[in-house]
């Protein structure tokens, strides 16, 4: 039985409100934070300038934040990137986290502290039973300049283990693509699923691991053909992520692959954090629904044509992001994702999205690579 059928209405209702409650401050204080300037970033201080509202006296909770245009990706292209780092953390070390960059110069956002709380709450949900305290894991997915690979390492550091990484360059793999080159992206894959089974077979004792579908897929392949599999490897929990997690998928994974290894389904991105997903079950069709890590982030599915209505439940429509951080403050952000409105459930009582796949007018342009 779920936790969302365990709860009553008035038990949702009630935890529906404190969570917003919760949010319109963590709205007012993030705006406070960035646009006063003692504490603000270059970026916003510079951009107040140009707004028609004063936000330090005008944004009191989370749908003041309307009053601000929707946020362009192109302002993350390209630097200085210090116009992003808050003044009141001038003089801490600042990492720089990129995303995209096949072609192009990369978006990119600074980052502090952000990815190890992000990545210390989602350690909340993760089942003890498959994911044992002092367990070491393995990080079977991108490297490079990119979040995911520190923050899989704090998860594991976090909950006392040690992290096995592998190399594995993601634009790469998109230009073998887009090249048409099958031979050596079989090589290059290949080669990252050598890397992942020399760690697996070197006595370290790795109990967990980070890995996305596709490479899950092409792990548990090989391994069968060296006559083994993912359970007797010594795997009991994954932690997965990407939008090729649909409930197909999921369902053929947990039949064919895991053998009763545990896997939990996210969803995540440089900007947002990771948005976690309720139990994914055979009763509902192995339907994934995410939630964002509100106050943190929150996920609007809005209308194709205008990106200020959320659409009603059930409903499909484009993904906005806000990020709500002292480190960052994202308003209004579309994703080049679509999926459908999901309603809150007592774990997390605010909206969610399911389906979540390539937006449509976008998705010809997607490469999806090794997500």
């Amino acid at each position: 039985m779920s936790t969302l059928q365990q709860s009553t209405p008035e038990e949702l209702t009630s935890a529906a409100k404190r969570a917003r409650d919760q949010l319109d401050a963590q709205a007012y204080e993030t705006v406070q934070w960035h646009f006063h300037p003692s504490t603000g970033c270059p970026f916003w201080l510079e951009k107040a300038k140009s707004l028609k509202f004063d936000p330090l006296k005008e944004v009191n909770n989370f749908d003041d934040l309307k009053k601000f245009d929707l946020f362009e990706d192109e302002w993350l292209r390209g630097g200085p990137v210090r116009r992003w780092v808050p003044k009141a953390y001038a003089d801490k070390p600042i990492y720089v986290f990129e995303t995209g960059g096949t072609t192009g110069i990369p978006k990119s956002r600074i980052a502090i502290e952000d990815f190890r709380v992000d990545y210390s709450l989602f350690s909340n949900t993760l089942p003890d039973e498959y994911f044992p305290h002092g367990a070491n894991w393995l990080m079977l997915g991108p490297s490079g300049p990119r979040r995911l690979r520190l923050a899989v390492e704090h998860l594991c550091q976090h909950r006392g283990g040690i992290c096995f990484c592998i190399d594995l360059d993601p634009r790469w793999v998109i230009k073998l693509i887009k090249k048409g080159w099958m031979e050596h992206l079989e090589e290059y894959k290949k080669h990252c699923i050598d890397q992942a089974i020399t760690i697996l077979t070197a006595g370290h004792d790795v109990r967990c691991m980070f890995t996305t579908p596709k490479l899950l897929e092409s792990l548990a392949m090989e391994l069968e053909k060296r006559g083994t599999t993912i359970r007797e490897m010594g795997i009991t929990g994954i932690f997965s992520g990407g939008t090729e997690f649909t409930p197909q998928w999921t369902r053929f994974a947990t039949e064919e692959y895991l053998e009763g290894v545990y896997m939990t389904p996210t969803y995540g991105n440089t900007l947002m954090g990771l948005a976690c997903s309720k139990p994914v079950t055979a009763a509902e069709g192995y339907k994934i629904s995410y939630y964002a890590p509100q106050p943190r982030a929150v996920l609007e599915i809005v209308d194709f044509n205008d990106p200020h209505k959320v659409v009603g439940y059930g409903e499909t429509g484009r993904v906005k992001l806000t990020t709500l951080t002292k480190e960052f403050f994202v308003p209004g952000f579309l994703e080049r994702d679509e999926g459908e409105r999901e309603r809150p459930y007592i774990k997390y009582p605010w909206d969610g999205v399911s389906g979540v796949r390539p937006f449509h007018e976008l998705a010809e342009a997607t490469t999806v690579g090794v997500y």
